[in-house]
């Protein structure tokens, strides 16, 4: 039993260490724990009642960084600055992103690649990852001033279709923060224990949870049994929430006011405006018939029977998401024992009626839908820290294991406190033409160079058919089995070239040889995600320049002397950095030759497309 006391000036409990449940959300997160005095789920909240944070990051002056609240006042003012809903962007390419990139106020990088996005400010180059570090350290120490104990430990939740990518982007921003992050609980698992649902070891039963976010929707199928919650479906939107609803208004406004895209790309801080008007006007629609305003000095009004009339097409695709959701899980709404509602959208009326309508029942709203998810993860975070024994916890792998990529990085494929048995693949392709064979070697530690951690095995697949660099797929799979063996296979997809090998990751590693290999990841996490950003920033850069070089041998004579001439200086320029540890400057270079060589570039493709349509009709 944890030891604990009372801080006599502000009654504040404290105790030896304390595992949160922290909600990540894109447009709010949040933090809680189990009230060691009541044994029940509770939300931190500050002396002023406040409970939500902002997901708003703000860079000042000096590089100063504020978050929530403090960063929220400059989205008006400072929009190239000011970072909101970057959970859009976890684990995302800017092709990803690129359909809504004109809403963002701030500079989404596009290097025409499939590399991870990055954001620009102030000539700083910032990846989601570290975005939502500042998120999670803001949160981490908001917790450690309210329970005046430090928190270093967290389990943090994700939406139920986040990938690999997204999961482990999410695991690495709260290293840097300072969190051992013990476990990733999707949000409508941890929405289910909130409620009650699935406490009971003898619970069976099939319940739907319909979360509608700021920025996301989606819709979870879970059987839950004897403890154990499995997603038997989920569908959903990464690109539909309150921010839409918002938008929806929006347009509403800029067509009575006569305001063009132009001029909303031109002025962003009128798009801000715009933007926080809708969403105050939304939120009041909640509980009133009718909202007035004004932007600028223009007035402004919306009633409820407009509104729902504007949102109902994005309604009505959530509720096509639970159609497809439960023709996924083969079942039917009579099959669904229990509806619960998450996300701070889900308070709009006309959502609620939609929900109800299609299950047919009432619908579980009664925790707040904010808040319900950080109570889940509470009540997740106690289970792994042993205090409470009713649900039921399956053998967890105690270190990450992943592969060495370019550059000596590591990548992950099973995060650590994955359940076991448990699988994972992803797919990996050549970097040099005709190249015949890759090296595959297996990792296990939480460090991000393969140097920091321990190598299990290594093997070769050879025989790759010779093909362009980029062209192979070679999808490398993890597999544990319930005795904790790992077999890595690796497979050239296109021609089914094979190899595997077995391996016990666990093998010749006490319990504090794993301890402290898990407390130097914590230590080192900055210098580590620092350290991998110059290392994918150099690697990025090398390929950049070989790509280029080889694209005017190709079309020599299609580039004019200028052209040539500039990209050879934007080499030169790249190649004199690389060997440095500047990551912003090599990345600034990099957006500066890709600069130079779009035009070209796009007028070869002009060409090219010209030439196939030439002589066709339409």
């Amino acid at each position: 039993m944890a030891k604990i006391s009372i801080n006599m000036s502000t009654g504040s409990l404290q105790q030896e260490e304390m595992i949160v449940g922290i909600d990540l959300g894109t447009t709010n997160s949040l933090i809680a724990i189990i009230h060691p005095a009541t044994g029940k789920p509770a939300v931190l909240r500050e002396f002023d009642n406040s409970r939500l944070v902002p997901s708003i990051v703000h860079f000042g002056p000096g590089g100063t960084v504020s978050v929530g609240d403090e960063a929220r006042q400059y989205l008006v003012t400072e929009p190239h600055n000011t970072i909101f809903s970057v959970k859009r962007l976890m684990g995302k390419s800017y092709k990803d992103v690129a359909p809504a990139a004109k809403y963002f106020s701030y500079d989404i990088i596009d290097d025409g690649t499939d590399n991870l996005v990055k954001v620009a400010v102030n000539g700083k180059f910032y990846t989601p990852i570290e975005l939502s570090s500042f998120i999670l350290k803001a949160l981490k120490e908001r917790a450690e001033h309210i329970l005046k104990t430090p928190v270093n430990k967290a389990v943090i939740t994700v939406p139920a279709y986040f990938n690999d990518a997204q999961r482990q982007a999410t695991r690495d921003a709260g290293r840097l923060a300072g969190l051992d992050v013990l476990r990733i609980v999707n949000e409508p698992t941890a929405a289910s224990l909130a409620y009650g649902i699935g406490l009971s070891r003898e619970e069976e039963k099939v319940v739907a949870v319909y979360d509608l976010g700021g920025g996301t929707f989606d819709i979870s199928i879970l059987r839950i049994s004897g403890g154990v919650f499995e997603v038997l479906s989920t569908h959903g939107d990464t690109y539909l929430g309150g921010d839409d609803f918002d938008r929806a208004i929006l347009h509403h406004w800029m067509e009575a006011l006569g305001i063009s895209e132009a001029a909303l790309e031109a002025d962003k801080s009128l798009a801000q405006q715009l933007r926080l008007a809708a969403e105050e006007a939304k939120k009041a629609l909640s509980s009133e018939e009718a909202w007035s305003g004004t932007i600028g000095d223009q007035p402004v009004t919306l009633n409820r029977k407009v509104f729902e009339e504007l949102i109902a097409p994005l309604v009505n695709r959530t509720i096509e998401s639970c159609r497809s959701a439960l023709a996924d899980a083969e079942l039917t709404g009579a099959d669904i024992a229990e509806v619960v509602m998450v996300g701070g959208s889900t308070r709009v009326p006309l959502v609620k009626e939609a929900v109800a309508k299609f299950f047919g029942r009432p619908v579980h709203n009664e925790v707040d839908p904010d808040e319900v998810v950080a109570l889940g993860a509470a009540l997740q975070a106690d289970v792994l820290s042993g205090r409470n024994k009713d649900l039921l916890l399956l053998d967890v792998t105690p270190l990450s294991l992943g592969i060495e990529t370019m550059g000596g990085l590591m990548d992950v494929l099973i995060p650590r406190n994955a359940k076991i048995p448990t699988k994972a693949g992803r797919q990996y392709t050549t970097q040099k033409d005709g190249q015949s064979g890759m090296r595959i070697s297996v990792y296990q530690g939480e460090r991000d160079l393969v140097q920091d951690n321990r190598k299990l095995a290594e093997f070769n697949l050879t025989g790759i058919p010779g093909m362009p660099a980029g062209l192979p797929k070679v999808e490398v799979s993890f597999l544990i089995n319930a005795d904790g063996i790992l077999v890595v296979k690796a497979k050239e997809l296109r021609s089914g070239v094979e190899q595997a090998i077995e391996v016990k990751p666990q093998y010749g590693l006490s319990d504090e040889q794993v301890e402290q290999m898990l407390l130097d990841s914590l230590q080192h996490a900055k210098s580590d995600i620092q350290q991998r950003a110059l290392v994918e920033a150099q690697t990025e850069g090398r390929l950049l320049i070989e790509t280029t070089r080889a694209f005017l041998v190709k079309n020599e004579g299609f580039v004019t002397p200028q052209e040539l001439a500039d990209t050879e200086a934007g080499i030169a320029r790249l190649e004199s950095l690389l060997a440095g540890t500047d990551k912003d400057a090599i990345q600034g270079a990099i957006e500066a030759l890709n600069d130079i060589s779009r035009p070209y570039a796009e007028r070869l493709m002009d060409e090219a497309v010209g030439k196939a349509m030439r002589g066709k009709q339409i």
